[in-house]
């Protein structure tokens, strides 16, 4: 049995880690957890202890496979969670992250797998993020950053990478949302900010939020 803490920890070095062979720091961990350095190598002994990560002193962590194993199963319930909270229960996607943190927490397998099949196997999550499978599995996001866009060029929004309820309220307010096709309209050379139209109305967005939008 692993505390709550301990899967956020591990949910959190895989978000970090770009590909297995590398090392998730101190630094970067405290500032994902907001938390100070002297916690984060106290969690990682704690890990390591229970061969859920490979630590080194001064260099980071990277996950074993039995850790990354229970990191990809808490993702997988998360995603299920946020997709069940928008689909059965009419949430909104900036409601739903905090919500699916607190239920990714429980242990049942075959509640899971239930729950998966009640949804259908939905293989993307409200974001756009892909839904790991029973098996671990994880389908890539196949879709360019709004930043690669070239003016003229268009696509239609499939994923939003940063899903913090601040985000996703800003995109609410711009009336942007996953399937919206997206037409670069004109590109800010001084700020590299964006005008867009997506087939309403037109905005401008600046480079910063653009790169968290990918369209396919």
């Amino acid at each position: 049995m692993h505390s709550q803490a301990e899967e956020n920890y591990l949910k959190a070095i895989y978000s970090l880690q770009n590909n297995p062979r590398q090392e998730v720091s101190t630094t970067a961990m405290a500032d994902k957890m907001q938390t100070n350095a002297s916690s984060v190598t106290e969690m990682f002994r704690k890990l390591a202890g229970k061969d859920l990560v490979h630590y080194r002193k001064y260099r980071g962590v990277q996950l074993t496979r039995q850790g990354k194993t229970m990191a990809i199963s808490m993702v997988r319930k998360h995603r299920l969670w946020e997709t069940f909270l928008v689909e059965k229960l009419n949430f909104s996607w900036e409601e739903v992250h905090d919500i699916a943190e607190q239920l990714e927490h429980i242990q049942s397998e075959v509640l899971t797998d239930r729950l998966e099949h009640f949804l259908g196997y939905p293989k993307y999550d409200p974001h756009g993020d892909p839904i790991p499978s029973s098996k671990g599995e994880l389908l890539k996001v196949k879709g360019k950053r709004l930043t690669e866009l070239k003016i003229e060029e268009e696509g239609v929004l499939i994923n939003v990478k940063d899903s913090s309820e601040e985000f996703l309220k800003y995109l609410n307010k711009k009336n942007l949302g996953l399937g919206d096709r997206i037409k670069v309209i004109a590109i800010e050379p001084f700020d590299k900010s964006i005008k867009i139209d997506n087939n309403t109305q037109e905005h401008v967005i600046s480079e910063q939020i653009a790169k968290n939008l990918y369209l396919k």
